[in-house]
């Protein structure tokens, strides 16, 4: 075990912003689901606000879909107050499954990849700041890994188009973040786990043996407003001005 610190990173909403990929690929779905029964959608190629909106609230692919067949009469503060029921009422009117529209999700996504892979690449940026700052850590001492629940090829594809490379990569097949997190605790000292999701750092410090654990909650995140309040002991909102400044200066 080297003493070396490591920081553990998510993905998506920390080190990528891949709304633009989202609303294309779910938008993208939702046509093939709707054939001509609807009005034009709005443009795959321009995120409309109210899909940026309610990405925080989603947990799973297919919410997006549903929520770009949805977008043309979608209301999105009935949809803040009560996600879950609105959601529900939408796929029982539509008569869908959640199996179908993960589906046409994935379809679409393995279709672009294979007829345009650049351009599909291209609908992933990095977050400002985070190429710079990733690649700095190694003059402080400090390694990183990146821990996401996307694959782990396409992440290391990504990583690589944007001249990241990590120490480690664990994606979706390695397991749940808090299995991961333990494995890694026991090969290297962890400086901390940096995520965007609360409800996720909330489940790491409430595993054995990750109580300890530094949590920091980036604000450039997918995150809904009532994720920045009231944090639990353990958890710190880790800022733009937090990012830049010297890691023994981090929450």
């Amino acid at each position: 075990m080297t003493d070396r610190p490591l920081l553990v990173f998510d993905f998506d909403g920390v080190i990528v912003d891949g709304m633009a990929e989202y609303w294309w690929s779910a938008s993208m779905a939702a046509r093939t689901l709707l054939a001509e029964e609807e009005p034009l959608l709005p443009s795959a190629l321009n995120v409309p606000a109210a899909f940026r909106q309610l990405r925080p609230w989603v947990h799973h692919g297919w919410e997006m879909v549903l929520l770009a067949a949805e977008m043309a009469e979608l209301e999105p503060e009935a949809w803040i107050r009560d996600y879950d029921a609105m959601q529900r009422q939408a796929i029982q009117r539509r008569g869908w499954q959640a199996e179908q529209l993960q589906d046409a999700l994935d379809r679409t996504r393995q279709q672009a990849v294979r007829t345009d892979r650049d351009a599909w690449l291209a609908l992933h940026q990095p977050c400002p700041g985070m190429v710079d700052r990733l690649s700095s850590l190694a003059s402080e001492g400090a390694d990183w890994a990146v821990l996401t629940t996307k694959s782990q090829a396409f992440t290391a594809e990504l990583l690589a188009s944007m001249g990241l490379q990590p120490w480690r990569l664990d994606g979706r097949e390695s397991g749940s973040k808090p299995e991961v997190l333990l494995a890694l605790q026991r090969e290297r000292p962890l400086r901390a786990f940096v995520e965007d999701r609360r409800a996720t750092l909330e489940t790491v410090l409430a595993t054995p043996g990750l109580e300890h654990l530094p949590c920091l909650l980036v604000s450039w995140g997918y995150l809904r407003p009532m994720d920045r309040r009231d944090l639990p002991k353990g958890i710190h909102l880790l800022q733009p001005i937090d990012l830049a400044a010297p890691l023994a200066d981090w929450p």
